[in-house]
């Protein structure tokens, strides 16, 4: 025989008829220790059968221990709570483009609505909505739909460990299919040709250690003297410069993209190149006299950028930018762009033969998997030359022993 829940008793619950119409089901949630009045919520129905079915469900939730009472916390102002409360793991470029996802892509269609009121389908229309481009709004790329999903998601995992929400609805949603745009890089031919160009531009130096390093231009433009090691030819990569609001400091030097500093050893010529470097920022530093910004002794020039203007300022990566389109335009490649000389160092390290490992190393990307992933396809050159060492090793073992035999 089913026993009667008693009064107070932590699952009970009621049903009646409201005078509009609606049904209402009261529910116990166990009794306020500090008043000692019961704890009571409400869920309601369009009929006495729907509000019975969700009783039901609630209580079976109370008695597993499952039950999370709703939140009438709005989505808004958990990603404004979020964002002050929960970034302290966060670098500052994670965490302005986490605010500039919410501000422009999430709170504007959805900030409205309560947490607890969230479903899966709320969200793929979201998503939707951005990929296709409404309200007089450009469609967002794949990429970026995922960045913006990224940070919701993470969002709402933390309003799940909050006992908040039992579940995170954008877990149950299917993202734009990403599609791998084409990497630009120079061929050999427009390789020589900048090579023999860039020595009549004043930034040849970073613009060519870019290409034979493989760093990133935010890397090369913070990297400091006491970086290169000349004895034993190599060059530590530890930080990198990054623009900031004046607000948050300007321009700074931060940590690497993944925290990761490494080690590089470069062609002597390389190193050759970086030792006239710095025979010529002493250069200017003579010649600039009292405007000069930068070092004043030895021992503050190990600590100094190595590529400076004729001031001795840190380059700015808008004219980075604007010296090499000069020469790109010049040879054929107006598409290309500053990183595109990072791609072609790793295309030309695996056409000559390097392993992906010391390729992923020298660039620095947290995976191989990563480098396979953007190289991977990237050169015709290299599935003819594999085809080439086949061949040969067919003729020098299969067939050149048929033919002796």
């Amino acid at each position: 025989m089913a026993t009667r829940k008693t009064k107070g008793a932590k699952g009970g619950g009621t049903i009646r008829q409201r005078p509009d119409g609606r049904w209402e089901a009261r529910y116990t949630l166990g009794i306020d220790p500090g008043t000692g009045k019961q704890i009571q919520k409400s869920v309601y129905g369009k009929t006495q059968r729907e509000a019975r079915q969700k009783l039901t469900a609630i209580t079976a939730e109370i008695d597993s221990g499952t039950y999370i009472p709703q939140d009438k916390t709005t989505l808004e102002q958990w990603l404004n709570i979020w964002l002050d409360e929960y970034m302290g793991d966060k670098k500052y470029g994670t965490i302005r483009n986490y605010k500039i996802a919410c501000k422009y892509h999430i709170i504007p269609y959805m900030g409205k609505y309560r947490l607890s009121d969230l479903k899966p389908h709320m969200i793929q229309t979201l998503y939707n909505r951005l990929y296709r481009g409404e309200d007089g709004e450009k469609p967002l790329s794949a990429k970026t739909i995922r960045n913006v999903h990224g940070v919701l998601s993470k969002a709402l995992n933390q309003a799940v460990w909050n006992e908040m929400i039992r579940l995170n609805p954008a877990q149950l949603t299917t993202l734009p299919r990403k599609v791998q745009k084409d990497i630009q890089t120079l061929t050999d031919e427009q390789i020589k040709q900048f090579s023999m160009l860039v020595e009549q531009d004043s930034y040849r130096a970073i613009l060519k250690f870019i290409l034979f390093s493989g760093v990133r231009e935010s890397e090369a433009i913070g990297l400091t003297w006491d970086c290169i090691d000349f004895d034993r030819g190599t060059i530590r990569v530890y930080h990198q410069m990054l623009k900031r609001t004046k607000e948050a400091g300007g321009y700074t030097l931060a940590s690497l993209k993944n925290d990761k500093e490494r080690l590089l050893t470069p062609p002597p010529m390389l190193m050759t190149m970086l030792k006239e470097q710095k025979r010529e920022q002493v250069e200017r530093r003579m010649k600039a006299g009292p405007a000069w910004h930068g070092w004043n002794s030895v021992e503050e020039q190990k600590t100094w950028f190595v590529f400076t203007t004729e001031f001795g300022d840190h380059y700015c990566p808008q004219t980075v930018y604007a010296h090499f389109k000069k020469i790109a335009r010049q040879i054929g490649a107006e598409k290309a762009n500053v990183h595109s000389l990072r791609h072609t160092y790793a295309v030309l390290c695996l056409q000559n033969g390097d392993d992906v490992k010391t390729v992923q190393s020298n660039l620095g990307h947290a995976t191989a998997a990563f480098t396979l992933d953007v190289y991977g396809h990237v050169s015709e050159k290299m599935k003819q030359d594999s085809a080439n060492r086949m061949e040969a090793y067919m003729r020098g073992t299969v067939y050149g022993k048929t033919k002796n035999g």
